[in-house]
C-alpha cells in the first residue's frame, strides 16, 4: 500500500531534507523514525527537496509498504521517534497512482523579512533581516516582471541539475504586516535556490538601489552573475505542494 504524510519541520539545525551519506538531514530522521515503527527500511518521496536551514510547514511525502500498522500507530509511533524539529501531522491512504513529488501541479513558498534596524533575537531561526527600509510597492512592481512562463536560468545557483530553467510563476505576493514583510510564491516547480534568488534581486529595488524594471532585465539576461545575491536560508518556508482533489489528501494541500 502506499501512503502520503503531511510532515512539518525547523530546517535550521539540518543540512536540508535530502538524505546525504554523512549529516544530519530531514528526510533521514523521518525514515529512521519509520523504520522503527515498521520495524523494516522505509524510504519516502518528497514533493519538493529544501536546502539547509530552510523549513517546511507541510512538506508531503509517500511510501510504501506491506506493513499493517493503524494510522494512529503509524504518527504516534513515528513522533515519538523524531526530534523536536519534525513532527508528521497528517497521514493518509492513497491510490498508486499518488506520487508526492509527480503529482504535484505546484508548490507554494513564503519568505519572511524583519525590516527594521534591529536584529531578531526570539525569531531569528524563521526570519531574514533588512535594516534599511524597504519599499513595498516597489518590489511589487519589480516581481510583476516575473509572473508567467519565463527561462528562469538567471535566478538558479550554477550547481542545479535541472535540465530545463523554464517554470511558470502562477502568483508572488508582497505584503508589510508591521515590520514584518511575506514574500508568497507560487509556481509549477522551482529551480535550485530559485526562490531565495528571487527575493535577493527584489531587495536592490525595494532600498532604491535599482528600478523595478531591472529585475526584468535580469530575467531576460539569463544570466545568474547579473542578479541580486541568494537571500538567508532561515527566511524561507516551503508552505506546501497543491494536488488535484482525486487523491483525497487535507484541503490545504488540494488545489
Amino acid at each position: 500500500m502506499r501512503i502520503a504524510l503531511g510532515v512539518e519541520y525547523d530546517g535550521t539545525d539540518f543540512l536540508g531534507w535530502q538524505r546525504l551519506g554523512t549529516g544530519r538531514t530531514v528526510q533521514g530522521v523521518l525514515e529512521e523514525a519509520l523504520s522503527f515503527v515498521a520495524n523494516t527500511p522505509i524510504e519516502v518521496t518528497c514533493a519538493g527537496r529544501t536546502d539547509a536551514g530552510v523549513h517546511g510547514r507541510c512538506q508531503v511525502v509517500h511510501f510504501d509498504t506491506d506493513v499493517q500498522r493503524q494510522d494512529r500507530g503509524w504518527i504516534l509511533g513515528t513522533n515519538s521517534r523524531l526530534p523536536t524539529e519534525v513532527a508528521v501531522r497528517w497521514l493518509r491512504h492513497v491510490p498508486d497512482a499518488f506520487h508526492a513529488r509527480f503529482s504535484a501541479r505546484a508548490r507554494r513558498y513564503r519568505y519572511t523579512l524583519l525590516n527594521r534596524p534591529i536584529r531578531p533575537a526570539l525569531d531569528a531561526r524563521f526570519v531574514a533581516w533588512e535594516r534599511l527600509p524597504l519599499d513595498v510597492e516597489r518590489m511589487q512592481a519589480g516581481a510583476q516582471h516575473l509572473i508567467g512562463e519565463h527561462d528562469f536560468n538567471a535566478f538558479r545557483t550554477v550547481a542545479c541539475q535541472a535540465p530545463n530553467p523554464v517554470r511558470t510563476i502562477h502568483a508572488l505576493q508582497i505584503e508589510r504586516d508591521d515590520d514584518r514583510i511575506h514574500f508568497e510564491i507560487q509556481a509549477n516547480a522551482f529551480l535550485h535556490h530559485m526562490v531565495r534568488n528571487i527575493i535577493g534581486s527584489l531587495l536592490p529595488v525595494g532600498l532604491g538601489e535599482r528600478p523595478p524594471e531591472w529585475v526584468g532585465e535580469v530575467l531576460r539576461g539569463r544570466d545568474r552573475a547579473l542578479a541580486g545575491p541568494t537571500a538567508p536560508a532561515c527566511g524561507l518556508t516551503f508552505l506546501r505542494p497543491l494536488y488535484p482533489d482525486e487523491f483525497g489528501l487535507p484541503a490545504e494541500v488540494c488545489l
